[in-house]
């Protein structure tokens, strides 16, 4: 039994966290340079505690580490030798395990290929690289990763293509498992333009994906996506989506009221999510709120 599969027998769903990134930026933080958040694993890792540590207490089941950025290349092109980006991505997850109270699950946030290009590329997913180039790209930080943490999450995975290797690398590291969360176009597609149910069947029969899912969306489309999705696996499904807000060039539009965010989230559990919580402009209100939503 995976650690989302035990901490739901006694659990209705799970509460996960919201950005890292807003929350650092509040604090004065500029999270400008390829890394975003994970140059903090290096300059002030106390700020990065301080979120876990704000999330913690807002009740999350899962904290979730700021090293989406931080795969293994983009350290090594910072500068840093190989010993030191290993002993970065470990620390991603110390910091987060600090933080959490007994039970609470650690999730090493993994990101795309397109989050190493620092352009945009993770809501397109046109990269154009083999499985290969991919394969190649990722195993080295999955597996560290898979090493130390309760489970590993894949975020706003664009591609097909990208998400089959991923799958295929946590299926080869012998009793890791995590969830895999895409970016999406609309309900019907993720972000390559790929059918999401497609990506759905194709990730149903790992044994490794514990959950399948969707995040750094719009939160108005989270409930088709659910719906369309439980008629193809009974995995968990996983939704954190954004505040509401849209990115051009800035963000655009009110961010929904915490209230408005969990009374959405009902709808998304009822869809099938055994797993919510928040991802950009969310911050522990929001968590605060889901998590009162489940104690009733």
């Amino acid at each position: 039994m995976n650690p989302i599969e035990r901490q739901l027998e006694t659990h209705a769903f799970l509460v996960s966290d919201g950005a890292m990134a807003t929350e650092l930026e509040a604090m004065g933080e500029d999270l400008g340079g390829p890394l975003w958040s994970a140059r903090l694993l290096l300059t002030a890792p106390e700020r990065i505690a301080t979120v876990h540590r704000s999330y913690a207490d807002a009740g999350a089941d899962i904290l979730t580490t700021a090293s989406y950025q931080a795969s293994m290349p983009a350290l090594l092109a910072h500068g840093c030798t190989r010993d030191e980006a290993e002993a970065l991505l470990v620390r991603s997850v110390e910091l987060a395990r600090h933080n959490a109270p007994p039970g609470v699950l650690v999730a090493a946030s993994v990101g795309s290929y397109g989050a190493f290009l620092a352009n945009g590329a993770e809501y397109r997913g046109d990269y154009g690289l083999a499985p290969s180039e991919l394969e190649r790209f990722h195993r080295e930080h999955v597996a560290i990763l898979a090493e130390v943490a309760d489970l590993v999450a894949f975020e706003t995975i664009p591609s097909l293509t990208e998400a089959r290797v991923l799958r295929d690398l946590l299926d080869a590291t012998p009793g890791a498992c995590g969830w895999l969360s895409f970016s999406c176009r609309d309900p019907e597609h993720i972000s390559d333009g790929t059918p999401w149910v497609e990506c759905v069947r194709t990730l149903a029969d790992s044994s490794a994906i514990a959950a399948i899912g969707v995040n750094c969306c719009d939160p108005a489309g989270v409930t088709a996506s659910l719906e369309a999705a439980r008629a193809w696996t009974p995995k968990p499904l996983i939704a954190y989506p954004n505040s509401g807000e849209r990115w051009e060039g800035g963000w655009r539009g009110p961010p929904w009221a915490p209230e408005r965010f969990c009374e959405a989230a009902t709808s998304w559990i009822a869809a099938g999510a055994s797993i919510v919580g928040g991802c950009c402009r969310t911050g522990p209100r929001h968590i605060e709120a889901l998590r009162r939503m489940r104690m009733g």
